[in-house]
């Protein structure tokens, strides 16, 4: 999917969930799209997506369970 294709406000609205299991992953600055995944800059750090995590925050976010979430912000690498 073409980063022009992907609802980035969907990507802002899951930073602001993930921010609930880290305070530290910071503000959205840009993305880039990967095969599947969706490799998130923010101001703190960078994050990987699942490209179907932030369509199911689109289309369902109430789908999207505090696991997905938890395993997600999981996956915050922080700036050195």
């Amino acid at each position: 999917m073409a980063k022009n294709n992907l609802p980035t406000y969907a990507i802002v609205e899951l930073i602001i969930r993930l921010a609930k299991y880290n305070d530290s992953i910071g503000d959205y600055k840009g993305h880039a799209v990967y095969d599947e995944d969706v490799i998130v800059k923010t101001s703190t750090g960078t994050i990987i997506f699942p490209q179907i995590l932030i369509m199911k925050q689109f289309e369902s976010p109430e789908k999207i369970t505090e696991d997905e979430l938890f395993a997600t912000g999981a996956r915050f690498k922080p700036l050195s």
